[in-house]
């Protein structure tokens, strides 16, 4: 059985997502590795970059004591945060569909600038015990070498019963689906990379609401078999090394595609990953 981490095979919410939508995405986005960066390959988007902007900012504030954490403009925060995603930086075609993007991330941030609800209260950062790894991760299987990581947004801790809420920023118009897994698998990843438990989940749709969106808890057993079993079929595929696209070439693998034969543009890049465009 193998030990070493970086041979196990790693699932997250993103990955899991990844291998339901197209095989050969799967395989482009969390295999490959571009011959001479030896780095993973991503795109870039203009959603993709309103996300990221509006996440960076508002789990900045998770690192602040809450006394202090909105002192500070939290509006010149995101425009500080969004240099790093402007023109080609975050997939944009022209200034003005920058500026549409831009204006509806200024939109969430003054949203809970007037409702924080939530974040005044005290926030705890769920961190890897190994520096090595940027993200919070376990063994959901010794005997089958599966783990499981992921980044969750917040977790308000509630003092009274000592225990932490977990949190889902969402950026989308859309909401999650009935039987996301998301949830449930912050909710493992808080079970066992940390001792307190959990005692609510939410979604923050920020588009639309001024406050976080109340779901039940998973229950945690059937959470796990689940994931468990979606794990060893994506084992199973790493094995067999097929990466078929079931449709010939579809919406979601097409794109990575194209980076593979050189239509894309290298933007930016840092110690895991190469970040394109698409040549127009």
């Amino acid at each position: 059985m193998a030990t070493d981490t970086y041979s196990s095979t790693w699932v997250s919410h993103s990955s899991i997502g990844d291998f339901f939508k197209c095989r050969k995405l799967y395989y482009l986005k969390h295999v490959y590795r571009d011959p001479i960066s030896n780095h993973k390959i991503t795109l870039i988007n203009p959603y993709l970059a309103l996300g990221q902007a509006v996440h960076e900012t508002l789990e900045s504030l998770s690192e602040l004591g809450v006394e202090i954490r909105f002192k500070e403009s939290l509006m010149e925060k995101f425009e500080e945060t969004w240099l790093n995603f402007s023109g080609e930086l975050g997939g944009f075609k022209n200034e003005e569909e920058e500026k549409q993007f831009k204006t509806r991330g200024l939109k969430m941030i003054k949203r809970v600038v007037d409702n924080p609800g939530p974040l005044l209260n005290k926030a705890l950062r769920l961190k890897d015990k190994d520096p090595k790894f940027t993200l919070p991760r376990f063994k959901l299987s010794t005997e089958d070498d599966i783990i499981l990581s992921g980044k969750i947004d917040w977790l308000e801790y509630v003092e009274k019963d000592d225990s932490v809420r977990i949190i889902d920023f969402k950026t989308s118009l859309n909401e999650e689906e009935t039987g996301s897994l998301q949830l449930p698998i912050y909710c493992l990843l808080v079970k066992n990379c940390q001792n307190r438990k959990v005692s609510g989940v939410s979604y923050w749709y920020l588009e639309k609401d001024d406050k976080p969106t109340s779901l039940d808890l998973p229950d945690l057993n059937e959470a796990r078999e689940e994931i468990l079993s979606i794990a060893l079929q994506i084992k199973d595929l790493r094995a067999k090394r097929i990466y078929k696209c079931l449709r010939g070439g579809c919406f979601a693998c097409t794109p990575m595609e194209r980076i593979i034969k050189g239509e894309g543009k290298l933007i930016s890049h840092n110690t895991f990953q190469d970040i394109y465009i698409i040549k127009n």
